[in-house]
């Protein structure tokens, strides 16, 4: 950043915070904000170091220009950096990361669960529609996945009056990685998917799952004739990259992006004849996991962030200010993030090697944005058809729930319906007594909170203080809302170093256009960024030699909105008018209400 650019951030941060400045000049101090942070905020976990790829070993050659299935080789100097089963690092000091087993149980999660997170009534987010709650669970099963002990567990006694079946409440511990003998550094966990944005989701990250979704012909992905996702027989839920935690929303992602893939495929075997399954198969992947890339940067994340600054940033972030058209002119501006954006620059991991992180994880713990029903309308009416409880869309029920409706009816239910907002007292009630195909029984809340405390993030002010902000010095500071200061207050026993960042998170004033807080947004800021920055198939292969010419218009000409219109064009009266596919859609009613006028 220019020397005049630091100075002027510096002076103006003293008087007001960057979302309250004109875009003009709250851009420069988010790009060193983000600078500040790519130097203090990267930590790698791996001991010892993962090993370099000795310069006499040649890359294999199915990794030069293609991704791999579990996500080796995209750094061909450090073949197993961001790679499945390897550790999710950090974004603070390992030193901050020990978790604090002296009050891992204080105050009780279950107690931080029913008396802040309970939902009371359902607070939704006018701005979104339903499939942004769909969406993060979608993405966030693609980035990452922890391991549960088989036998540890973590106990958390319950207090006279709670209604759970069983005291005390048994929570599967996380299993940390096996540490090196004489090992001092805190605990660290692996990832089980890839840590690239890969789109591991829809087609695994393992080789034997991958083959299980293939058809071994012009590259495509198995769909029954009616381009449906096939059921697994024993699990009677549907096959693909990844299946826990399953519901009718990322159901129909799933099938979306698996018929997206194959309509890749056909496009590209038009365009290059001659070419066998499996250059098709790993082109159509590359291609579909940067659409997925595309679409979660520019559209979903200016959805919940649809501040004017958050909507430029975001977006350079992807194509730079000079936008696309520009960089084919100009390609030296891909050299400058700030003009040409991420995509097709010089791959950069700054302090740290690549990988996901525990904060990271933690900041996307949006189980608030999903409802307690489900309405499924008439694409053609609005008029209701159906209405389900959460528990009766989820796992195997949500794939014979999709048996009773069609798919653009239910797609256009999602769009007209708004998720919950991600504040306290806003917790989806059915996820606080969960009962899972596989029998478990959990309260996700409490868990949520046990999670943090459990992998050592640092609890809401410490988190702050590491990432550059300055604490919060009362409950009135806190929160806006006087019933939560005092709920907060007493249950916290008036310690704010107490408050667990999940909570404070959903706590804390939003600013204006912010769908969730701007301490929140600070990993975004470093994060968004570097899944991008780090990965060679954004930045130096992100190129026609290894995406083809068709591959990179395909790219740039398409997003949410398209790809639903293409495989459902049932739906695009809903999407017409529309700038953003996550903001409600247009209303059947009002369309009807629009004719007859």
């Amino acid at each position: 950043m220019p020397p005049i650019f630091d100075k002027l951030t510096q002076a103006l941060k003293k008087k007001r915070p960057w979302y309250e400045l004109a875009t003009v000049l709250a851009i420069p101090h988010l790009i060193r904000i983000r600078n500040d942070m790519r130097k203090k905020n990267l930590y790698d976990t791996e001991e010892p170091p993962l090993a370099k790829r000795p310069e006499n070993e040649p890359i294999p050659p199915e990794h030069k220009d293609t991704r791999s299935i579990d996500g080796t080789y995209n750094d061909t100097g450090c073949p197993f950096m961001g790679a499945a089963v390897r550790r999710l690092g950090r974004n603070v000091p390992l030193e901050e990361t020990r978790p604090d087993i002296a009050n891992l149980l204080n105050p009780s999660p279950r107690e931080v669960s029913r008396a802040l997170m309970t939902r009371t009534e359902f607070q939704p987010a006018p701005i979104l529609n339903l499939f942004a709650a769909a969406w993060i669970q979608f993405m966030v099963h693609d980035w990452f996945v922890h391991k549960n002990s088989d036998g540890r567990t973590i106990d958390v006694p319950l207090q006279d009056g709670d209604p759970w079946p069983a005291n005390p409440m048994r929570i599967k511990a996380t299993e940390p990685d096996a540490a090196p003998e004489g090992s001092t550094r805190p605990p660290a966990y692996i990832n089980l998917n890839s840590h690239w944005w890969d789109a591991s989701q829809v087609y695994g990250s393992d080789t034997e799952t991958a083959k299980k979704l293939r058809t071994f012909e012009d590259g495509k992905l198995k769909l029954t004739e009616s381009g449906r996702l096939f059921l697994d027989p024993d699990s009677g839920i549907e096959i693909t990259g990844f299946t826990d935690n399953g519901w009718i929303g990322l159901i129909i992602l799933h099938t979306l992006f698996a018929r997206e893939h194959n309509a890749i495929c056909d496009m590209l075997k038009a365009s290059n004849p001659g070419k066998d399954d499996q250059w098709l198969y790993m082109k159509a992947r590359l291609i579909n996991a940067a659409i997925l890339a595309k679409i979660h940067t520019v559209e979903w994340t200016t959805a919940i962030l649809p501040h004017p600054t958050t909507q430029l940033a975001l977006r350079t972030n992807w194509q730079g200010i000079a936008g696309e058209d520009l960089q084919e002119v100009f390609s030296f501006l891909d050299d400058s993030e700030l003009l040409g954006g991420i995509l097709g620059s010089t791959a950069e991991h700054h302090a740290a090697p690549y990988s996901l992180t525990e904060e990271f994880a933690s900041v996307y713990r949006m189980h608030a944005l999903m409802p307690d029903e489900i309405v499924i309308r008439s694409r053609q009416s609005g008029e209701e058809l159906s209405r389900y409880t959460l528990p009766e869309v989820l796992g195997r029920k949500g794939c014979e729930v999709l048996d009773k409706h069609t798919f653009p009816d239910m797609i256009y239910s999602f769009g007209v319906s708004h998720p919950g907002a991600i504040r306290l007292h806003n917790y989806p009630k059915h996820l606080q007594d969960l009962t899972t195909d596989k029998g478990e029984h959990l309260d996700l809340a409490t868990i949520d909170i046990l999670r943090d405390r459990e992998r050592g993030v640092p609890r809401y002010n410490r988190f702050r203080r590491l990432l550059g902000k300055e604490p919060v010095t009362s409950f009135e500071e806190l929160t806006d809302n006087p019933t939560w200061r005092e709920e907060l207050r007493q249950l916290y026993a008036g310690d704010l170093e107490k408050v667990d960042l999940m909570v404070g998170l959903y706590a804390e004033p939003l600013p204006k256009g912010f769908g969730f807080s701007e301490t929140a947004f600070r990993i975004f800021i470093l994060m968004a960024s570097r899944r991008l920055k780090s990965d060679r198939f954004f930045t130096d292969d992100f190129r026609p030699e290894i995406y083809t010419n068709e591959g990179i218009e395909w790219i740039k000409a398409n997003g949410f909105a398209s790809i639903l219109k293409r495989h459902y064009p049932e739906v695009a009266a809903g999407l017409k008018g529309v700038k953003n596919p996550f903001a409600p859609w247009k209303t059947a009613s009002a369309k009807i209400k629009a004719t007859k006028a």
